[in-house]
């Protein structure tokens, strides 16, 4: 057995066990679930046998599993958007949504209403679901027609409670899974939900494809009339205001508008005055170089001058070169000088008429740039009025052109939402069927055990959490200090066979070693060592307070003391019966008037010390007990000897423990392992803090070391070194 050996203090006190404060956890828990083993062990065992009844008893039931993909994005068939908004990238709504929807209400009643479950009484009885409502009550067999809406309400309640619906992580996979009692009807209700939750999906995109076709239906006839209305307004006041526009040619982005003719006659007047005056430019510039005879341009390209002015140079050839050989008088020279004369006369009148020809020219040049600037100027001054006329005729335009634009873009779409719900675009398909089930998915015995063990040791706990708020019993050496508030001198273990008597006298016994512990930590309890007198109760009987009394006694005998044992219990002596005497003369006597102590003493040879008895009973120990007679026998015997040792009666229900508190140095409290409860502990030890006791420490007596936790204390055990029983060791405590 193990044994608690409490640490020494300081102050010459004794160490109380650890506070419970500092107690860890686990290992607080660890002595509870010890203590409360059987109770835990008793409740783990009965989960276990309810969940192999449990598991015996149940129905074998067959899951039956089928995939389906659901895509963000419809696939393209027509290259033509729905009405629905696609969902992103982003939408992480949308998965949820969808899923939602494989559970919803309508779609279980829908599978139900396919496979004909609502008329049929077996599938209601497969899943034990019975109602009082006539609409369940059969008729010949059959179910009444009138109540075929509650049936399916319910037959959809019941495939929804039995409906698995498992997204795959990380993926665009559902698994769709079906329990059932039956493996066909399994697989038959989770490939119909698939294919059904298919349909539905395409149902809603033609639903919203309608229902968008009626609203752009609607808002193109709003759109026509404002249309209408506006190009008469536009008419109208072009009309009124004489503005006329033609249509104007495709621009690069391929749209037509209008032009007005004011706007285009001063486009090309302009353009033909700006080429006017370049002609009248040109033409100046040629007039002002035919200025300088002979060096326009007109006149150097001019064919009869080039022939005049040739002919005059071969003239003027010949006539140099008979100057080289006659005078100027000579006849041929002069006829020669008078040609010249005459070709230079015609070279001069054609430059004139060139010169001439270029002045008119320019003239005229210059009357047609002066009336086109008049008539652009004119032109300007209509298209500025024409400008002011045309504002608000370019407000009615604009109107005409965004009711056009929003009605060609309604009609579109309008056309378009024709397209696409003529076809079939679906963002979800099948992935696998599901396979009729070979083996039921339940009942499944080992998880059944396992949640069993669990359900066992959640009630097992809980019941010694319990159990341990309402036991008031100290069980373990630790729990003296939590509960009582006072240091531990020891705990004695219980004894298995003999008495007290035979395992004092074995000197290598549990109890011997448990009581030499005892008395090492009663040394120090004071500043001299192990208390002179001191007393030793309980609160109430056959606690082991008097084998205490006995056993300490012995051990102080054996450390070379001289040491008398005291039978304190004057209602139920005990010591004589140990010493083979009678109780004829004792304690009694003494406190009754007799002085000679002599002969109220006997000697205990076997264990080494001398006690006295308790004397014949009296009629009231208490009123003995108050006078100074105790007090004076305690000294008298201290003259005598080294210890007294008085077994005191318990003290619950009697005064005469308190009394003798009261004249010994300290008390010794035993408690008894397991037997008592620590409240009515506490109340006796308050009666004996009212006579001013000093209850120097508790002996926890009876301990049982199997009862404690798993690794309680140290390594370490009553007959250390022992085996099967045998006293061969010698180590002490």
């Amino acid at each position: 057995m193990n044994m608690v050996i409490p640490l020494s203090g300081s102050g010459g006190g004794v160490a109380s066990t650890m506070p419970s404060d500092r107690t860890p956890v686990l290992r607080h828990y660890l002595r509870i679930a010890m203590r409360w083993r059987y109770v835990i062990g008793g409740a783990v065992t009965t989960c276990i046998l309810a969940g192999i009844i449990v598991t015996l008893l149940m129905t074998p039931k067959f899951t039956a599993q089928s995939t389906i993909e659901i895509s963000r994005e419809s696939d393209v068939i027509t290259g033509i958007q729905s009405v629905q908004r696609e969902a992103t990238a982003a939408d992480q709504e949308f998965y949820q949504t969808q899923y939602g929807l494989l559970r919803s209400r309508s779609l279980a009643e829908r599978v139900a209403s396919q496979l004909r479950l609502v008329d049929d009484p077996k599938f209601f009885r497969l899943f034990r679901d019975s109602s009082s409502l006539p609409a369940f009550e059969l008729v010949n067999g059959r179910y009444p027609a009138s109540g075929r809406s509650d049936r399916q309400r319910r037959a959809g309640e019941i495939l929804l409670k039995n409906l698995g619906i498992e997204p795959t992580r990380l993926s665009r996979l559902v698994e769709v899974r079906f329990t059932s009692p039956e493996a066909a009807l399994s697989a038959k209700i989770a490939n119909a939900w698939a294919e059904n939750f298919i349909q539905t999906n395409l149902e809603r995109k033609v639903q919203a494809t309608s229902y968008g076709r009626n609203l752009l239906q609607r808002q193109l006839g709003q759109l026509k009339e404002r249309l209408d209305a506006s190009q008469r307004q536009l008419v109208g006041y072009a009309s009124s205001e004489r503005i006329i526009n033609l249509p104007s040619q495709p621009g690069p982005g391929g749209a037509a508008g209008e032009r007005s003719i004011v706007a285009d006659d001063l486009a090309a007047i302009n353009s033909a005055l700006a080429q006017a005056t370049a002609d009248r430019i040109q033409a100046q510039a040629r007039y002002e170089q035919a200025g300088n005879r002979g060096a326009s341009p007109e006149a150097l390209r001019n064919q009869a001058i080039n022939t005049l002015r040739q002919r005059r140079a071969e003239l003027s050839a010949d006539y140099q070169r008979l100057m080289t050989q006659f005078e100027p008088g000579y006849p041929t020279a002069v006829a020669i000088k008078a040609q010249l004369e005459q070709l230079d006369r015609a070279i001069g009148n054609e430059e004139g008429r060139v010169s001439g020809s270029l002045l008119a020219d320019y003239k005229q040049a210059q009357e047609r740039e002066r009336g086109l600037q008049q008539r652009v100027e004119q032109l300007k001054a209509n298209y500025l009025d024409l400008r002011r006329r045309s504002i608000q005729y370019n407000i009615y335009q604009q109107e005409v052109d965004t009711n056009r634009a929003l009605y060609d873009g309604i009609l579109q779409r309008y056309k378009e939402i024709g397209v696409a719900g003529g076809v079939g675009v679906n963002n979800i398909s099948i992935v696998d069927l599901a396979d009729v089930p070979q083996k039921p998915s339940s009942p499944r015995l080992i998880l059944n055990l396992a949640l069993a063990i669990l359900a066992g040791l959640i009630i097992g706990a809980g019941l010694a959490l319990a159990l341990e708020q309402i036991d008031e019993a100290i069980a373990d050496p630790e729990e003296v200090g939590r509960r009582l508030g006072l240091p531990l001198l020891g705990s004695v273990p219980k004894l298995d066979s003999g008495t007290p008597k035979e395992a004092l006298i074995d000197r290598k016994s549990d109890m011997v070693d448990a009581y030499l512990a005892v008395q090492t930590n009663l040394a120090f309890t004071t500043a001299h060592g192990v208390p002179r007198s001191f007393a030793v109760t309980s609160t109430r009987p056959a606690e082991g307070k008097s084998t205490t009394a006995l056993a300490l006694a012995t051990t102080l005998a054996r450390s070379h003391r001289k040491v008398i044992l005291v039978d304190g219990d004057m209602r139920s002596p005990s010591i004589h019966h140990l010493g083979g005497v009678g109780h004829d003369a004792g304690l009694s006597n003494f406190l009754s008037g007799q002085d000679d102590i002599t002969p109220l003493v006997f000697h205990m040879d076997e264990l080494g010390f001398t006690a006295m008895s308790s004397g014949p009973i009296p009629p009231n120990a208490a009123e003995l007990l108050t006078g100074t007679r105790l007090s004076i026998l305690i000294e008298r015997l201290l003259e005598t000897y080294d210890h007294v040792v008085i077994d005191s009666p318990p003290v619950m229900g009697l005064a005469d423990a308190p009394l003798i508190a009261s004249y010994v140095e300290g008390v010794i409290y035993a408690v008894e392992s397991h037997g008592i409860r620590s409240s009515m502990v506490k109340t006796a030890l308050s009666r004996l803090a009212g006579a001013h006791a000093h209850v120097v420490g508790v002996v926890l007596t009876k301990f049982e070391a199997k009862k404690a936790y798993i690794g309680y204390g140290y390594e370490y055990g009553y007959g250390y070194g022992r085996t099967s029983g045998k006293n061969n060791g010698t180590k002490r405590a």
